[in-house]
């Protein structure tokens, strides 16, 4: 990957690809030895960015949580300075009250497994996977400055959090003089447009960096669902604890209209789906990464062509007509 898809990290001197790799189906729907192949395809395209977190495979029992995150660290022995590599905590791992939240004691506890499941004595980035609003925002925020000032991240982050939240943790921050967070990490694409109202503003505004997930609706923006009546059961909308949650978000009339005039367009373009559709992504404003993620090495051949794909204003014009309407509504589901 040349230096031209390679991009600050927000306010930091971190730089990374603007394609970043997802792992959440390393250890389900992808075994070790296909996670491998997916780690493999991804480096020798150039990304230098992995994304985990502590409760991956998302499908995972709680006997199971960590597997992903073990899984890459085996991958990572004798290369671990050449990548970038995030994980993040908050979301449930036992079952004890505080196996979840964003409580220090909880906080401290996940960072120290993920590192030993990982194999290293740091993560580049340690983000916090879910909002807590039973824990004092204070609270959190000084948990994640001691993970910084002992060396066990060299930065912070929150995903799935409202605009209003991060504005207020970036506030106390400063104010209590501590480590801010440097990036966001929320669900955006052509189906998933509300962030454009508040949460992408504030990015550019902070110089947070925005890495999006879920830049292919879950592979609906592939085109593999065209013309199904029902989902196939053995994908990510037919199966697991995931797919009621995919089926709500996605699989609606209007939804499944628009993909319809996606793929059109992109025919027309002589794109394939999957890289119309992150390269759109990595087109919008505020913007700072798109995460893929795969069960298959095979599936990551043209979405890895994204980032080197400059779409037309005319292009652009045409997906804004028939994605624009994604952008209303209350505020978004997490």
């Amino acid at each position: 990957m040349s230096n031209s898809n390679l991009t600050y990290l927000g306010q930091t001197g971190l730089k990374v690809s603007r394609l970043c790799l997802g792992t959440m189906t390393f250890g389900s729907s992808a075994d070790e030895t296909e996670s491998n192949s997916i780690l493999d395809a991804a480096a020798d395209a150039g990304i230098n960015f992995i994304d985990t977190a502590n409760r991956y495979p998302s499908d995972a029992s709680d006997e199971r949580k960590g597997v992903t995150e073990q899984i890459i660290g085996r991958w990572l022995k004798g290369r671990r300075e050449r990548f970038i590599v995030t994980t993040k905590a908050g979301g449930p791992m036992g079952p004890l009250p505080w196996d979840a939240g964003t409580s220090r004691k909880h906080i401290l506890s996940a960072i120290d497994a993920s590192l030993a499941r990982l194999g290293t004595d740091y993560v580049d980035l340690f983000q916090l996977h879910r909002d807590d609003p039973s824990t004092p925002l204070d609270e959190t925020l000084e948990a994640l400055d001691t993970i910084v000032r002992s060396g066990r991240a060299h930065y912070v982050g929150v995903s799935n959090w409202s605009a209003w939240r991060i504005a207020r943790a970036v506030g106390r921050s400063e104010a209590l003089r501590l480590v801010k967070p440097v990036t966001v990490q929320p669900r955006y694409n052509l189906l998933f447009r509300q962030f454009e109202r508040d949460l992408l503003p504030m990015c550019e505004e902070e110089n947070l960096a925005a890495i999006c997930y879920n830049p292919l609706a879950g592979g609906l923006l592939t085109g593999k669902y065209r013309g199904k009546a029902q989902p196939d059961p053995a994908t990510r909308f037919g199966a697991g604890n995931t797919a009621a949650s995919y089926r709500q978000r996605y699989w609606h009339e209007r939804e499944l209209d628009a993909v319809n005039r996606i793929l059109n367009v992109a025919q027309l373009a002589g794109l394939a789906p999957e890289r119309l559709a992150v390269a759109w992504v990595l087109a919008q404003p505020g913007v700072t990464c798109a995460i893929l993620g795969a069960s298959r090495a095979a599936q990551l051949s043209e979405v890895l062509r994204a980032g080197e794909t400059k779409l037309d204003d005319q292009i652009l014009h045409q997906l804004d007509m028939i994605s624009r309407e994604f952008r209303r509504g209350d505020a978004p589901p997490l």
